[in-house]
């Protein structure tokens, strides 16, 4: 039972002390020093789960700099848009994902290569001569060792700056001011109450660490508990092994694991120890309410979910006998939080009435979007901000979601724009036009669905989109679905009239959005 008595990271085979990470940490943050990044610099990360993630975003932390996880499914140009636009200082990568990107790093960028390990490597199937540093590069678990540890440095006082796209298509940084010691206490708080930490967690880690709430979680978790394990990738049954092996008792997970692991066979989910575990906490996209039901019943009434957003942190909690009583809500305000349903006329809507969700959360340190500072400005009312979410509040002061005013898709808990891949679409020269949307999935939740007009006389296939698409952009942001289509239909102001596509999937599927 590693867990039960071992204090550090966990990754497969191989283990980091608590006191080895933090000696680690402190050596890359006097190595960072010594490179000339000082508070509010970026560090940019293109890492799967692994030691190296920690030291680096722990080292940045101290120095009140910003750790910048990139998403590693990233194409080229999308990763060449993300270190241009943090101004990144330092660059971190895994070596089989160096080739992906070595051509337009900045000359500008100091760059250390991490071998991959044999975990993520097998999981990802990397060929064993794509898993060491290449010739030439700079190693950082070299350059880590090398270095002498910086001493007397400050708490933490930055959290990771994580890009989120919007509904421009264009990715934007949430860049969080850095913490005073009150406010400090304020999210340590809010990690004991939201997310369940305890000094004596175990905590699992299955999502990937570029995504804000696995990377808040995993990175506290190393602080504020004992072991942290992660995981190289998502597979049900291996998750279970992972709880019973290591005695896990807390986890942040997403609704499509939830699915995935209902999915599987009575005698699987039957076969493996899962007592350790004490607090489950989930957000991220909207839980199916039968498979909230079927994880409470299976790991009985440790399933939390909170609504918030990369911005504006965990508002609500709602726990197991919430989500029992009050079907499909995603809990009640924290302490400290507000929540104001703003109506189509501007003014706060009646209890019961949907309408645009705004909140905020007292005590937090507040945020710019890098580089975009007017688009915090078209979010905010009276220092409230808004993700675009539409919802109601009910008599007894929960909240449930409807709908989202903005055009994003949450598949497996991932935030997808459409705007972005209509702007790759169109830049296919036998694309006259398209539109994507989400539709109903089983197992995501959404679905990316697209409607491709082509130029007149133009034969196109879905697979020559598809083609085009993984070209430019990540996979997962490539649409299950592509349909071939003509005369899409338009509003008077000539923009697709995209409900009019969108809704019959969620009609047909008993459902609205």
């Amino acid at each position: 039972m590693t867990g039960e008595s071992f204090d550090g990271l966990i990754s497969g085979g191989r283990r980091l002390t608590r006191s080895e990470l933090d000696e680690r940490a402190a050596r890359a943050a006097q190595g960072f020093i010594d490179l000339g990044v000082g508070p509010g610099d970026s560090i940019a990360l293109f890492l799967r789960n692994d030691f190296a993630f920690f030291e680096a975003s722990i080292a940045a932390q101290r120095l009140a700099a910003y750790a910048v996880p990139i998403n590693w499914h990233f194409k080229a140009e999308e990763v060449d848009y993300v270190l241009r636009d943090c101004g990144a200082r330092i660059f971190v990568v895994h070596a089989d994902l160096w080739p992906i990107v070595a051509h337009i790093v900045p000359d500008r960028v100091r760059v250390f290569v991490a071998p991959t390990p044999s975990e993520i490597a097998e999981a990802y199937g990397v060929a064993p001569d794509a898993r060491g540093v290449p010739a030439g590069m700079q190693a950082w678990d070299e350059w880590v060792a090398s270095q002498r540890p910086a001493r007397d440095l400050p708490p933490p006082a930055t959290d990771s700056m994580i890009y989120t796209s919007g509904t421009t298509g264009s990715p934007k940084a949430v860049r969080r001011n850095p913490a005073s010691p009150e406010q400090a206490e304020k999210s340590a708080w809010i990690r004991r109450t939201v997310y369940g930490f305890t000094s004596d967690m175990v905590a699992g880690v299955p999502g990937p660490l570029y995504h804000s709430a696995p990377n808040s979680f995993g990175l506290r978790a190393a602080q504020m508990g004992r072991a942290v394990v992660l995981l190289p990738r998502f597979d049900p049954e291996d998750m279970l092994k992972a709880i019973e092996r290591h005695r896990i008792s807390h986890m942040f997970m997403v609704p499509t694991m939830f699915v995935r692991l209902l999915k599987l066979p009575g005698d699987v989910r039957a076969k493996y120890d899962l007592s350790s575990l004490r607090y489950i906490i989930h957000a991220a996209a909207p839980c199916p309410i039968e498979a909230k039901r079927g994880m409470i019943e299976w790991w009985g009434p440790i399933i939390h979910e909170f609504y918030g957003s990369t911005e504006s942190s965990a508002v609500t909690l709602a726990t197991s006998a919430d989500s029992l009583k009050k079907p499909g809500t995603v809990g009640r305000p924290v302490a400290g939080a507000e929540i104001v349903i703003v109506g189509e006329d501007g003014q706060e809507a009646p209890i019961g009435a949907q309408g645009e969700i705004f909140t905020r959360i007292a005590g937090m340190p507040d945020f710019t979007y890098h580089n975009k500072p007017d688009k915090r400005v078209e979010i905010d009312r009276n220092g409230l901000i808004t993700s675009g979410d539409v919802g109601y509040l009910d008599s007894d002061g929960y909240l449930f979601i409807c709908d989202r005013k903005r055009d994003m898709v949450i598949s497996g808990g991932v935030n997808i724009y459409p705007a972005e891949i209509e702007s790759v679409a169109l830049h296919m020269p036998q694309i006259r036009d398209c539109a994507v949307f989400g539709i109903p999935d089983d197992d995501f939740g959404e679905a990316l669905m697209a409607v491709v007009e082509p130029q007149p006389g133009v034969d196109l296939t879905p697979d020559e989109i598809r083609v085009y698409l993984k070209q430019h952009l990540a996979d997962y942001k490539t649409p299950k679905h592509i349909k071939i289509a003509s005369d899409l239909p338009r509003e008077d102001s000539g923009k697709i009239f995209k409900r009019r596509l969108r809704d019959p999937y969620w009609t047909k599927a008993g459902r609205t959005i």
